[in-house]
C-alpha cells in the first residue's frame, strides 16, 4: 500500500450538495481488503468513514482529512433461497440491485426509502424506514445476520440471539461500530408486480392526521406530501396516498419483468429530463409558492379513485427527476426530518410550519409519515409522526435557517422528539443528548470502547453530534 501523503484524494459531498469535504479515500473489494485498510489506518494514525452510494443528505459519510471507505465495489449476492425469501448480500448491493434481482422470483424489499440508489450497508447503517413504517418497521426489522468488520481487523457475526447487543446497536448506528461485510435479509413476498393506490385531497393539518388515522388501519402505505408555504386555514394543507399490496390470485397477470418496473419518460406530459430545470428555475420563495399552490389545486380535480401502480413508481418518487438535487445549485440544500410522539405531534409540526414562514426561511417539500418504535438502540423512530422537510441554503439565509432549526430541536427535543441522521446537517451535541437520552448514549459509548478504542472510525455527523463525549 501507499504511503497516506501519496493516497488519491477527492472532494466527496452529501447528496445534498451543501456539505462538503476533502479525503483520502480507498475502494476495498472484499473483506480480507476491508481488514486490510483497516489496519492501515492504525498504522499510519488515521480516522476512517464508510460510505456507500453517498445518498446520506448531510454530513454522514463525510470525514474531512482522514480516509473514506468506499464499499460500492463489495456488491455480489452471496447466497439466495426463493422458497423462503432469505438473501445473503455484500454492503455495496444497492436497493436497485436488489429488487431487479428478486422480484422475478415474486418477491420485494420489505422496507425501501425514497430512492433506490442507496446501498444497503447504507440502509442498514441509518436504519432506514419508507412509507410502510406504521406496519413493516425500519429495515433492520428485515436483517436476520450481519458481519461487521471492527477497526480491529475482527469480524464479529450479530444476530438477535448472538451478540445482541451488538445488532441492534450497529444497525441505526450510522456506521461507528464497524464495516459490514454481509447482511442476512428477509424479503416480502409478493403476488403481483404492481400495488393497489388511492389518492386523498386534504385541505389542513388536521385532516393529513385524520388521513392517517383512517387508512393506517387498512393500508401497507401511507404518506402524505404537505405544502409547506400554504398558511391561515390551509396550513399543512397536501395529498396523500395510502396503498396496499395485491393479494394472491387478485391480479389475474401479475408481471414480475423487473425491466416492466421502469418509472415513466414524461411527468404530467413534460419529459423527466426537463422537470429538474422547471423546478430549479422556480426555487424560490414566491416560485416554490406558485408551484405548490400549481399541484393543490390538481390534487382538488384529481379523481380519488383506486388504481394500479407498479411497485417502483410508487415507492421510488424521488426518482422520477433525474439529479434533481441539481435544482437546489448552487448552494444546496438541507433535509430535516424531526420524528414527534403522536399526540404532540400536531402542535409541533404546526409550530414548526408557523416559524418557518414568518422567518423566510419555509421548507420546500414536506412529506408526513407515521411511525412505530423498535427495540433498535439509536433508533430515530417513536410512536408517532415524523415531518422531512427540504430547506434551499443560500448565503442570506443560512444563519437564520440554522438558528431557527436549533430552536425546532429544542421544541422537537421538549415533545419527546428524536432526528434522523440520514438527513441531518444541523442537530447539536445536547440535542442528540436530550433525544436519544443519557442511557442509550452511554450504551452506545460503551460498545464504541469496546469495539473501536483507538477511535478509527470518525464522520463529520458523529463528531458534529458528540459522539464520544461524555454527559456534561
Amino acid at each position: 500500500m501507499v504511503a497516506p501523503a501519496n493516497l488519491p484524494r477527492r472532494v466527496f459531498d452529501g447528496y445534498g450538495y451543501h456539505c462538503r469535504s476533502v479525503s483520502a479515500f480507498a475502494e476495498p473489494r472484499s473483506p480480507d481488503e476491508l481488514a486490510a485498510w483497516f489496519r492501515y489506518a492504525r498504522e499510519h494514525d488515521l480516522t476512517v468513514a464508510m460510505r456507500g452510494a453517498g445518498r446520506s443528505y448531510g454530513d454522514a459519510a463525510l470525514n474531512a482529512g482522514g480516509l473514506v471507505f468506499d464499499t460500492r465495489g463489495m456488491n455480489r449476492v452471496l447466497a439466495w433461497d426463493p422458497a423462503t425469501g432469505v438473501a445473503d448480500i455484500e454492503p455495496g448491493v444497492t436497493i436497485e440491485q436488489l429488487w431487479r434481482t428478486f422480484l422475478r422470483d415474486g418477491y420485494w424489499p420489505p422496507v425501501v426509502p425514497g430512492t433506490m440508489f442507496p446501498t444497503l450497508a447504507g440502509c442498514a447503517a441509518m436504519n432506514v424506514h419508507g412509507k410502510n413504517n406504521f406496519r413493516a418497521g425500519p429495515w433492520g426489522d428485515h436483517i436476520l445476520e450481519v458481519d461487521l468488520c471492527t477497526p480491529g481487523g475482527a469480524v464479529i457475526t450479530a444476530s438477535r440471539t448472538e451478540n445482541p447487543d451488538i445488532f441492534h446497536a450497529a444497525i441505526g448506528g450510522f456506521g461507528m461500530l464497524g464495516a459490514f461485510t454481509r447482511l442476512r435479509l428477509q424479503l416480502k413476498r409478493v403476488h403481483s408486480g404492481r400495488v393497489r393506490v388511492r389518492r386523498h385531497h386534504v385541505r389542513s393539518l388536521r385532516e393529513q392526521f385524520a388521513f392517517f388515522e383512517e387508512h393506517t388501519q387498512q393500508s401497507d402505505y401511507c404518506v402524505s406530501w404537505v405544502d409547506c408555504l400554504a398558511g391561515g386555514s390551509g396550513l399543512g394543507r397536501g395529498e396523500a396516498h395510502s396503498a396496499s399490496y395485491l393479494h394472491e390470485g387478485e391480479d389475474g397477470s401479475p408481471d414480475f419483468h423487473p425491466d416492466h418496473q421502469d418509472l415513466p419518460g414524461t411527468i404530467l406530459g413534460v419529459p423527466r429530463g426537463l422537470v429538474g430545470r422547471i423546478v430549479g428555475a422556480l426555487s424560490t420563495n414566491w416560485g416554490m409558492r406558485l408551484l405548490n399552490t400549481a399541484k393543490f389545486a390538481a390534487s382538488t380535480v384529481l379523481p380519488e379513485g383506486n388504481y394500479q401502480q407498479g411497485l417502483v413508481a410508487f415507492n421510488f418518487l424521488l426518482d422520477y427527476v433525474p439529479n434533481w438535487r441539481d435544482a437546489y445549485r448552487p448552494h444546496g440544500f438541507i433535509q430535516y426530518q424531526p420524528f414527534v410522539p403522536r399526540d404532540a405531534a400536531p402542535e409541533v409540526f404546526a409550530n414548526i410550519l408557523w416559524l418557518t414562514q414568518a422567518r423566510g426561511v419555509p421548507s420546500y417539500l414536506g412529506v408526513l409519515k407515521q411511525h412505530r418504535a423498535d427495540d433498535f438502540l439509536l433508533s430515530h423512530a417513536v410512536d408517532g409522526f415524523s415531518f422531512a422537510l427540504d430547506f434551499p441554503v443560500t448565503p442570506s439565509n443560512r444563519a437564520v435557517l440554522w438558528k431557527t432549526l436549533h430552536e425546532v430541536s429544542d421544541m422537537v427535543c421538549s415533545n419527546g422528539g428524536r432526528f434522523y441522521p440520514a438527513k441531518d446537517a444541523v442537530i447539536r451535541p445536547d440535542h442528540f443528548r436530550r433525544a436519544w437520552g443519557q442511557a442509550r448514549v452511554s450504551a452506545f459509548q460503551a460498545l464504541r470502547a469496546r469495539l473501536d478504542p483507538d477511535r478509527v472510525l470518525r464522520t463529520e455527523l458523529a463528531a458534529r453530534f458528540g459522539v464520544d463525549e461524555p454527559f456534561a
